[in-house]
C-alpha cells in the first residue's frame, strides 16, 4: 500500500464512521510548504464513542493493526493511538484537544486535495501555531524549518493577525518572533 492509497483509505472510514477530521504533520506542512519524506500520517479527529467504535471495528476486519482498549482509552483522555497497515505504514490518529485553540483549530480546518484525494487539512497559519509547539515540545529544528517555508510560501496571503494572537495564548510567542525576522 502507497501513503496515496493509506490516505484515501483513512479518509473514506472516516466519512463512513462520521468522524469529523483534520489531517496535520507532515503531510499539512508539505502541502503549504516544502516537500519532505514521511512514513505515517497524522491526523486530527473528533469522534463520538460510536463513530470510534465503527471506525475500530472497520479497520481490524481489514487487517490493519489497532489496539481497541488504546483507542477508547485515547478518547477519554484526549490524546493519541494508532493504526498500523500490514505494510507498517502508521496512521496516528490523534483526539481534538479540548482547549480553545484545538476548537478553533479545528472549526478553520479546510477541504484540500492531497494526493489526489479530497480531504480537510489544517489551515496554514494553525499548522504553524501547532508546529511552533511542537518545535517546543520536542526541541526540533525540523519543524522550524516547516514553518519557515510555509510562512514564505504563504507570503501576504498569511494572517499574521491570527497567528500573533494564538502565539501569545499558547507561548509559542518568542519562538514565532525569531523566527518571522528570519524570513521577512
Amino acid at each position: 500500500m502507497t501513503l496515496a492509497e493509506l490516505l484515501a483509505d483513512a479518509a473514506r472510514r472516516l466519512d463512513r464512521a462520521a468522524i469529523a477530521y483534520m489531517v496535520t504533520g507532515s503531510f499539512a506542512s508539505t502541502y503549504y510548504g516544502e516537500p519532505r519524506a514521511t512514513r505515517d500520517l497524522d491526523i486530527v479527529i473528533d469522534p463520538s464513542n460510536d463513530g470510534l467504535d465503527v471506525l475500530v471495528e472497520g479497520v481490524l476486519s481489514d487487517g490493519y493493526y489497532v489496539d481497541r482498549d488504546a483507542a477508547f482509552v485515547a478518547l477519554r483522555q484526549r490524546t493519541q493511538f494508532n493504526v498500523v497497515a500490514a505494510d507498517a505504514l502508521k496512521i496516528d490518529l490523534i483526539i481534538r484537544k479540548d482547549r480553545p485553540f484545538s476548537r478553533e483549530e479545528f472549526a478553520r480546518r479546510r477541504p484540500a486535495v492531497l494526493l489526489d484525494t479530497l480531504v480537510f487539512i489544517a489551515s496554514v497559519e494553525d499548522m504553524i501555531l501547532a508546529k511552533l509547539e511542537w518545535s517546543i515540545a520536542f526541541d526540533s529544528d525540523r519543524q522550524l524549518r516547516d514553518v519557515a517555508a510555509m510562512v514564505h510560501l504563504a507570503g501576504e496571503s498569511l494572517d499574521r493577525a491570527y497567528i500573533e494572537r494564538w502565539a501569545e495564548t499558547l507561548d509559542v510567542e518568542a519562538v514565532w518572533r525569531r523566527l518571522i525576522v528570519t524570513v521577512d
